[in-house]
């Protein structure tokens, strides 16, 4: 009996024979315990979805080399991906008096920061080394351009996963962000007739940004781009009724000369269109449950009683960013941002009214 050796190869994906079977071993991969609820992606046909609109990406995939007398099998059992951006790590006093009249306003200190995404294994292939080798040849390609930091975000419960990073290399835990969900009922939201919403231009947007939030860690430095791309459905600000509409709206630079007492701003990002979530494993009884509640939102919509989404089937989501405003009154005011942003993602169009109210239009999708 010959036994034949295998070498495991760690190369750049290639779309053109590689992506069909990426899609096979994350399928593999996504498959949640027996009764257990899971979270499925879609990734819609493109595996490098998640990290192409990033400045810099790669995406690696682990292949199996077996040789044989007569030929030589390969095998992809693994892939990660990852990006470098450049974003704000701190700030500090200007030196050199270009901030005009006034020295003392902070800069921010922007470094190079690499995000390990996706990484996946295939289940007959794990406590091989292989996810390893993964993350050593992505930081490697950190190293080649430039990078100073690492980080990858990991549930707590997921204990293959924080001893791969945390353990073995050396990856020091210093966040533990909520992801915070809005479900997106049958009826709409109402927003208050106190609040006037209205959405800014990208280059309105990527003012007020830069001016108010670019030495906030994270900040991303090519917010330009972030807000110009295909994906950005666009950045709204809510303010006070009366103090604004859009047709005295004079530009950022002004409303943050003079702003009122208290407002606030978002952006939403178009996830959609990118990929699709799923959730498996549900019983009948919840599949009922959440199909009931619909039912009677929809035929009671005045009720505006909360229902569950279908989300056990393929669903796209909104994601919010960008979040941020002043005074007293901004945490109501991101309340009706909030409110805006699920009707946008129910399928209606929103415009601001000169009294502070939101006109609609439908639209399809």
């Amino acid at each position: 009996m010959v036994v034949a050796d295998v070498v495991v190869v760690v190369r750049e994906f290639d779309p053109h024979k590689d992506s069909r079977v990426v899609e096979e071993v994350e399928g593999r991969c996504e498959v949640g315990p027996s009764g257990k609820l899971s979270l499925f992606t879609d990734l819609l046909g493109d595996p490098i979805c998640r990290v192409r609109h990033s400045p810099a990406y790669l995406m690696l995939v682990a292949e199996t080399m077996v040789g044989k007398a007569d030929k030589e099998e390969r095998e992809v059992v693994g892939m990660i991906r990852g990006c470098i951006k450049t974003v704000t790590c701190g700030k500090k006093l200007s030196r050199n008096g270009k901030n005009g009249n006034d020295p003392t306003k902070p800069l921010p200190v922007y470094t190079k920061l690499a995000y390990i995404l996706g990484l996946r294994v295939s289940p007959s292939h794990r406590r091989m080394g292989i996810g390893l080798k993964l993350v050593q040849r992505m930081e490697e390609w950190f190293r080649e351009n430039g990078a100073e930091y690492s980080y990858i975000a990991t549930e707590n419960d997921n204990q293959a996963s924080v001893k791969l990073f945390a353990d073995k290399c050396s990856y020091s835990k210093f966040r533990t962000p909520s992801i915070l969900v809005q479900p997106v009922f049958a009826h709409r939201v109402r927003i208050t007739k106190r609040v006037t919403i209205m959405k800014l231009t990208p280059s309105d947007a990527e003012s007020l940004y830069r001016r108010r939030f670019s030495t906030i860690e994270f900040f991303p430095r090519d917010i330009d781009s972030v807000l110009n791309n295909e994906l950005s459905l666009g950045t709204f600000i809510a303010v006070p009724t009366g103090t604004y509409s859009a047709e005295s709206w004079a530009g950022s630079e002004q409303f943050l000369a003079n702003p009122p007492e208290s407002w606030a701003v978002l952006s939403v990002w178009n996830c959609k269109d990118v990929f699709k979530l799923e959730v498996r494993g549900a019983s009948r009884v919840m599949k009922c449950f959440a199909r009931t509640t619909r039912l009677v939102d929809r035929a009671l919509p005045w009720l505006h009683l909360p229902s569950m989404p279908e989300v056990f089937r393929p669903f796209g989501l909104h994601f919010l960013y960008g979040l941020g405003g002043e005074g007293p009154l901004s945490a109501k005011f991101v309340k009706a941002l909030c409110g805006f942003a699920h009707n946008l993602a129910k399928g209606a169009w929103l415009w601001s009214r000169g009294d502070g109210g939101v006109e609609s239009a439908s639209r399809s999708g």
